[in-house]
């Protein structure tokens, strides 16, 4: 999740030791077709890359690939940690206050996030702040990723999801971390990755700090 890309909820939940064969080759089908664009993508460029050539590489059929990902974007952004990060939302102790909820939350999807080796963590956030069709669609993922956001929300606050003011702090939540992943490529992903998302949460909940000078 370096990012709350685009929640794949087919995927099964991580460390599942119930996974039938069938599931399994569908896990092995779509690390395969994953480890071939990412391979590609840094011997040849994202443009130069084709989902012919990433079929070839990962020896499937390009109808194949089209299955498990709809666009040549989706391999890059989508990922499973969404649903699973909702549902540790759902799971954190109803006393707990929400600020604290949140927190805890974001930190355990990064780590889940930085299970990823570093350079595809790293090769994953310069192409959404590099490539615009990757961007683009990334934008477009996010109201999905909201949807969910704020289902998890109003099951908490007991607030109407749909409220204005429900939709507008997911989406600022969904907002920030595309912001803090953009930066994190931006500069060379020189920071810790979670000290940013600490204080991306910091301005979403308090506002703009005062400039130091």
């Amino acid at each position: 999740m370096t990012g709350m890309t685009a929640p794949d909820t087919s995927y099964p939940p991580a460390g599942n030791p119930r996974l039938g064969l069938r599931e399994r080759k569908k896990i092995k089908t779509r690390e395969a077709i994953r480890s071939a664009t990412y391979a590609l993508v840094e011997e040849q460029g994202y443009d130069a890359t084709t989902v012919e050539q990433i079929a070839e590489r990962a020896e499937v059929s390009p109808s194949t690939v089209f299955r498990y990902f709809p666009t040549k974007e989706d391999i890059v952004l989508t990922d499973e940690y969404d649903p699973l990060m909702l549902e540790e939302l759902r799971a954190r102790p109803a006393d707990e206050p929400w600020p604290d909820s949140l927190r805890h939350v974001m930190h355990q999807a990064v780590q889940l996030g930085m299970k990823e080796p570093l350079r595809v963590s790293r090769l994953r956030t310069r192409l959404m702040a590099e490539v615009p069709a990757v961007r683009s669609r990334m934008l477009e993922s996010m109201s999905a990723t909201g949807r969910m956001l704020c289902q998890a929300i109003g099951e908490r606050t007991g607030r109407d999801p749909d409220s204005l003011e429900v939709r507008v702090y997911a989406m600022s939540i969904i907002g920030g971390l595309m912001e803090t992943s953009m930066y994190w490529a931006e500069n060379d992903h020189e920071a810790d990755f979670d000290a940013l998302v600490d204080r991306a949460l910091n301005v979403i909940g308090h506002g703009l700090p005062p400039e130091n000078h």
